[in-house]
């Protein structure tokens, strides 16, 4: 309900909140919307994802209908391909011969790179050239330059099967030869082709490699036959020169001997220091000294022989007179031992010489004795080192003869062997259905890929995509959105422009006759529903929400405009103005786009004089103002013939005139030129207590946008809000259908 007109409807404005605002927009806008907290790091919710895909979702479906039946229609259209295989077992641990080496089972882990190598020499040139020569299943296509080469450089070029295709299964042994063609017989037949072929050649191959070995051993056996000839030769002639034919044998001799003539020499050495240690002592000494030496032991004991008799001869001269005979007998025994004793004396040095003299010469004689064994030993020792290295020539070159020969007779074997380690274990067969096209899997794939593509491709639009659409973007930038106006078809802009006027005016007649504020309203509501389908009803939306935006101060004075040209500003602000009338409260409207003037156009009335007449000519702006057709409750003032010095000086008299509007209307609404490109719109928005900017939805660029806020904010201008324009399901998430509510409040007013 809406309160009752009053002849100063100032005071039955509604309260204005506090701060922070949380706007609450009405049914008619098609959404609710706080306004979150600036954040350039938000990611962008999976449901945007969503409406990005539902919008273009009859798109998404017509390409992907249109990929799909054209890849049946071309897959149907394609010549089928038969694809045969054949089946070889390779037998890695199969012997290659029966003799020898080579008959011994292979235990080598290497089957990966075997396989591998087996399956290059299946595709090579050597292998494929027979099959192509007898089937031709790929007739070449020959360019200008390559007819223009010699036959013979054509037909040594390498060849190649183009639909071959050879394949190993994970963890088996088997190779799989695969050909395709048109003719299900021919890929059969090229494909056991193949096989044949690698295994024939696999056998000539071996055929080959024995050849030749044969043929080299043969040649090396040769050799080898002389050399070891050659080496037995000087082994006998060395054998007959030294006189014996074993030489380790006298060498083993003489090292017995030589180490025998060491010993003795060593020994008799030793005796010999000793027997001239003792001569020396005798030589050189007195009786002590001989007594003490190794030769005097029995002048020692004739020593001691003297002295016992000397002893007992003193005693008798004690006893007895020198003639008894005991005296005489005692006296005769101690010269007899003196005269030995003297005798002995003399002879002990003599003896001690003779003995260091004997053993002196036989340590010589042992000395050269073991001299000539070394120079023996030597000189055998140099012939049996040469013995040695000859035999040992002559038994390696006879060991190479006898290998060599043994390894010829296992190669003339083996070659005539042609062993089982390469099978066709399963013959290709012709198939009976094509494995090309398959019709299926490619409309299935055609379905996939077309599907990401398209969604990709529409995500990526949406990224790339620098437009206004959403109240998110425009709360990034620092401000809210205070309103958005649905996107009207082309054919109903008429209906809006000539809507703009008559719609409102019985109404406002019945208002003012006293008729019923509510009952006028609400005819003039169905009216208006029914040439704008919402646009009016959210216009009114817009319109409360500019009231209650702001929480410091009630706006009296309000500037509209836009970034750049076109973009519903002019619609804007008219059906703004007519909605506040609507409310049966004064209403002032500026045209303030002196360059292109189209508020008069839009409300019916003359714009002979205006706002550049106002400033030019200095006429009272009142004078120039003009009531709206059937709506006295709005007042315009229209821009007036366009001016140039008009536009310069528009703010020094837009100030005085908008201070003294204000005290008489309750609203008073300038609709400016664009922001961008033009000066006098920031002046305007410093003169007013709010700035309206109105951006159309999907096609405002955000940087544009973005300028605009930041030029505003330099000035310290009140931005009240954005107005999304021309919303529709295509630009933003969060719309609704406005006609749901059109046709709502049709059916309800027309009731009341």
């Amino acid at each position: 309900m809406l309160p009752p007109a009053q002849s100063d409807s100032r005071s039955n404005l509604p309260a204005v909140p506090e701060q922070p605002v949380t706007i609450q927009l009405p049914a008619g806008l098609g959404y609710s919307y706080e306004q979150p907290a600036a954040s350039d790091g938000e990611g962008v919710p999976l449901s945007h994802y969503l409406w990005i895909l539902r919008r273009h979702v009859w798109k998404i479906a017509a390409f992907v209908v249109f990929a799909v039946a054209a890849t049946v229609i071309v897959s149907s259209r394609l010549t089928p391909v038969y694809e045969a295989t054949a089946t070889i077992d390779v037998d890695r641990r199969a012997p290659t011969g029966v003799v020898g080496q080579d008959s011994q089972t292979s235990t080598l882990n290497d089957a990966d790179q075997f396989l591998a190598t087996q399956i290059k020499i299946i595709q090579s040139d050597a292998v494929l050239r027979r099959v192509v020569h007898q089937y031709n299943p790929e007739p070449a296509v020959e360019s200008a330059q390559d007819k223009a080469l010699p036959s013979a450089d054509r037909e040594d070029a390498p060849v190649l099967l183009k639909k071959l295709k050879v394949t190993r299964p994970p963890n088996t042994y088997l190779i799989l030869i695969s050909y395709r063609n048109p003719s299900p017989r021919l890929a059969a037949e090229v494909a056991n082709a193949v096989a044949e072929s690698y295994r024939d050649n696999t056998f000539e191959m071996r055929i080959k490699s024995s050849t030749d070995l044969s043929s080299y051993m043969k040649k090396q056996t040769e050799t080898v036959r002389a050399q070891m000839e050659r080496s037995g030769q000087k082994l006998a002639d060395y054998e007959r020169q030294l006189g014996y034919i074993d030489p380790e044998q006298k060498t083993s001799i003489l090292t017995s001997r030589i180490t025998q003539l060491t010993t003795e020499l060593t020994k008799i050495t030793a005796e010999r220091v000793e027997k001239g240690a003792a001569y020396d002592a005798v030589s050189g000494g007195g009786q002590e000294a001989v007594e003490v030496s190794g030769q005097g032991e029995s002048l020692r004991k004739v020593n001691e022989k003297l002295n016992e008799a000397n002893d007992k001869f003193a005693q008798v001269k004690t006893r007895y007179a020198k003639n008894h005979p005991e005296y005489r007998k005692a006296e005769s025994q101690v010269l007899e031992l003196q005269h030995q004793a003297s005798a002995l004396q003399v002879a002990v040095p003599k003896k001690a010489k003779i003995e260091y003299d004997t053993v002196k010469s036989r340590e010589q004689t042992l000395g050269k004795e073991l001299a000539d064994a070394k120079a023996e030993f030597d000189s055998l020792n140099t012939r049996a080192y040469q013995y040695k290295q000859l035999k040992q020539d002559a038994d390696n070159d006879k060991k190479l003869y006898d290998d060599l020969e043994r390894k010829l007779s296992e190669a003339g074997i083996n070659a005539s062997f042609q062993d089982s380690s390469i099978r066709i274990t399963d013959e290709a067969r012709p198939p009976l259905r094509p494995d090309f096209p398959d019709t299926r899997l490619n409309a299935l794939l055609a379905f996939l890929f077309s599907s990401l593509l398209a969604v990709g491709a529409v995500v990526l639009s949406d990224v790339l995509d620098r437009s206004v659409r959403d109240p998110e973007q425009v709360a990034r930038m620092g401000t809210q959105v205070v309103g958005s106006l649905p996107s009207v078809p082309a054919w109903h802009k008429v209906k809006l422009r000539q809507a703009a006027t008559p719609a409102l005016n019985g109404a406002t007649e019945d208002a003012v006759n006293g008729n019923g504020t509510e009952k006028a309203l609400a005819k003039r509501r169905s009216r208006s529903f029914s040439h704008s389908d919402g646009f009016e009803e959210a216009i009114r939306s817009l319109r409360d929400s500019i009231l209650l935006s702001d929480s410091e101060r009630r706006l009296r004075s309000l500037v509209i405009t836009s970034a750049t040209p076109s973009e519903g500003k002019t619609t804007t602000s008219t059906h703004l103005a007519l909605a506040h009338a609507a409310q049966l409260r004064k209403t002032l409207i500026i045209d303030g786009d002196l360059r292109r003037p189209s508020i008069h156009s839009r409300l019916g009335v003359e714009n002979e004089k205006g706002l550049s007449d106002v400033i030019t000519e200095d006429t009272p702006w009142r004078d120039c103002l003009v009531e709206a057709p059937g709506n006295p409750d709005l007042k315009i003032l229209t821009a007036g013939p366009a001016s140039r010095r008009a536009a310069d000086r528009i703010g020094v008299v837009l100030e005085g005139l908008l201070r003294e509007a204000t005290r008489e209307f309750d609203l008073v609404i300038v609709d400016c030129p664009p922001l961008l490109g033009f000066a006098e719109p920031l002046q305007m928005a410093s003169l007013t207590d709010g700035t309206v900017i109105v951006a159309k939805a999907g096609q405002t660029d955000r940087r544009a946008l973005q300028s605009v806020l930041e030029a505003l904010k330099r000035l310290k201008a009140n931005v009240v809000g954005v107005v999304l324009n021309e919303v529709s399901e295509h630009s933003n998430e969060r719309y609704y259908y406005y006609g749901y509510y059109g046709k709502y409040y049709s059916k309800y007013y027309g009731a009341g």
